[in-house]
């Protein structure tokens, strides 16, 4: 026989709630605890100071992260402040403020050319090789004869006068794509009908990211509409020859991204 008052006045709806609730608050306090797991400690935009990261729900418990082939071991959160210095000042004391670039905009390290201190390290593959690479390294790799081949072609900038010649293409071998055109400046002939830009640095090699070049076959050209064709020059290189590190795909990334919104004074300006 089962107690019939007792089961009589049990509410399982009730119950379910119940712990669902605590379920959730609980999820939400681990949430915003593990959201602290990097980018802190928090510094005030106005004063710069540390904003405490204590109690319940401001401190992350350190964890420990191996990382893979070898490559050390970290721990998050570690309560470090970032190193780089931030070459921009505030418009206003006000919180939230934008920043303005201060010396070269395009080298400035900030907005759309803002990028991460990545560990100086290269990607690898899981079996440990280089992941990205020049193709002239990479055994195995080809371009299809059906895509277009950039190399030899000339790189026009934004300003669609030539900054150099495509002379390699860097692959992704775990990706199986490109990433990067290797570009080198001001030293090669470029197609015809066309004049090389002063001699900024020539024979100088940097990389193009694939993602910002448009190729085009019948041209025998690669566009660029993030920098002007002078500020090739500027392009970040390389820490080690034919090896990019996670740093330096950031750097030269970023620098790029910086050219759209800086590369020109009309881009800074608003639309209207």
């Amino acid at each position: 026989m089962y107690n019939a008052e007792f089961f009589g006045t049990f509410d399982v709806t009730a119950l379910i709630l119940t712990v669902f609730t605590l379920f959730f608050f609980g999820l939400i306090i681990y949430l915003r605890r593990e959201d602290r797991r990097e980018g802190y400690p928090i510094e005030s935009d106005e004063t710069g100071r540390l904003e405490p990261a204590q109690g319940l729900l401001f401190a992350a418990q350190p964890k420990t992260f191996r990382l893979a082939h070898g490559q050390g071991v970290i721990h998050k959160p570690d309560g470090l402040r970032d190193p780089v210095e931030i070459k921009a000042s505030r418009r206003s004391n006000v919180e939230g403020t934008p920043l303005e670039p201060t010396g070269d905009p395009m080298l400035a390290g900030v907005g759309s050319g803002a990028y991460a201190e990545r560990a100086r390290v290269p990607d690898l593959t899981e079996h440990g090789a280089l992941k990205i690479v020049p193709l002239r390294d990479a055994e195995g790799f080809f371009l299809d004869s059906r895509d277009p081949d950039p190399r030899g072609m000339t790189v026009l900038g934004a300003d669609r006068k030539p900054a150099g010649v495509v002379s390699d293409v860097w692959i992704d071998r775990g990706e199986i794509m490109i990433r990067y055109l290797e570009v080198e400046l001001a030293s090669v002939t470029p197609s015809a009908g066309l004049s090389v830009v002063g001699s900024q640095a020539p024979g100088r090699k940097v990389l193009l990211p694939m993602t910002m070049a448009v190729i085009s076959r019948s041209s025998g050209t690669v566009k660029v509409d993030a920098i002007l064709a002078s500020q090739f020059a500027d392009v970040p290189a390389l820490e080690q020859p034919d090896r990019a590190t996670r740093y330096d795909e950031e750097r030269v990334t970023a620098y790029y991204g910086a050219g759209y919104l800086y590369a020109t004074p009309q881009r800074t300006e608003p639309l209207l």
